[in-house]
């Protein structure tokens, strides 16, 4: 199982938006918003590196809202 951490900036006003679409993504178990230098954290899982890469590539990076995004891979 991949597990990754996703940080991410989003625009001004859309945080609940951003949230609630984010949270209907299939590899997404978490979603949090925060205080702080990010907005947002995912918890996102997959049963291999390269479908965590398609997942947050291809859904959450290309989020209408989402400016910016900083990716953390959890090790074992």
């Amino acid at each position: 199982m991949a597990v990754s951490y996703v940080l991410m900036n989003v625009e001004l006003g859309s945080e609940e938006k951003v949230l609630e679409e984010i949270r209907r993504l299939p590899y997404v178990k978490e979603c949090h918003r925060l205080y702080g230098v990010y907005d947002m954290i995912a918890k996102v899982e997959a049963d291999s590196m390269d479908e965590l890469k398609q997942a947050i590539t291809w859904k959450i990076r290309r989020l209408p809202g989402v400016r910016s995004t900083i990716t953390t891979i959890a090790i074992e």
